[in-house]
Order: C-alpha cells, then structure tokens, then sequence
C-alpha cells in the first residue's frame, strides 16, 4: 500500500500540480496586493474626482446605512482577470504549445553528446576506417584472422 502511494507521489504531473498550485496561490497573493494597494485607491479616486464627493470616502455608496463598496468588487474583478491572464500566458500556453509538438512528433533537439560519447564514437570510427582499408590485418582477403588487429 505505501508503495503505490510511493509511486503516486513521485510522479512528475502529482509534483508539478503540486508546485503550479503553490505558484498559483503565491502570485495570487502579490496581485491581490497590487491591486488592493494600488488599483482600488485610484479607482476610488476617480471616482471621486468625477462624481465630486467628500474626500475617498465618498466612493462607497451608502443606502439606508447600507454601504456599497464597489471599488473593491472591481478590484476583485481585476485581480481575477490578472490572475487568470498570467496562469494562462505563463503555464497553460506553454504547456499547450508543448503538448501539440509532442504530438506532431517534433520533441525539442536532444542534449548535445558528452565527451566521453563523441571519445567513443572518434574510436569506433577509427576502428571501422582501419579495418577497411587494404593490407591492414582483419581486411577481408587477408591473412589472418578476420577483425583481429595488431
């Protein structure tokens, strides 16, 4: 049982949920101050400046007692929209993008050789130009024995 609960954890789509969902709640949090501490203050300033009121307070509409904060609806609205904006363009496109090239067969060219691989290959192709050359020992039609080299 902990074993499949092993497997499952260390998937890479549980991990990367994991991580996207962290993200997305840590930006969440600087776009909601940004528009707390900038947006709602100059929504509710230019709503003064055009309807006249008394100072900042005159933003909120208050009706039988009741106030009607709608700057910060707005603000919620656009927080919303800003939020969903920069997970769409920043996570999902991307991952959108990749999934169709993957499925296009076009996967990202891969990692360049190390040295010791390009070393080997050198060697291989060394071996394989020395045997085939004539009078070289392991030549076919020569003596000895075939692929022995000295």
């Amino acid at each position: 049982m902990l074993k499949g609960f092993k497997d499952f954890i260390l998937r890479g789509n549980v991990i990367d949920l994991a991580v996207g969902i962290v993200i997305g709640a840590a930006f969440t949090a600087v776009v909601t101050q940004l528009t707390k501490s900038f947006l709602e203050p100059f929504i509710r300033l230019l709503t003064v400046l055009l309807t006249g009121g008394n100072g900042i307070s005159g933003s909120v509409v208050t009706i039988r007692g009741v106030d009607f904060d709608w700057p910060a609806f707005v603000n919620a609205v656009i927080t919303f929209a800003l939020t969903a904006a920069a997970l769409y363009f920043l996570v999902v496109l991307p991952m959108n993008r990749l999934a169709e090239r993957r499925r296009r067969g076009e996967e990202p060219p891969p990692a360049a050789p190390s040295e010791e691989i390009k070393l080997l290959t050198e060697i291989r192709d060394a071996l394989v130009a020395r045997a085939s050359q004539p009078g070289q020992p392991g030549h076919p039609g020569q003596p000895g024995q075939p692929g022995q080299f000295r």
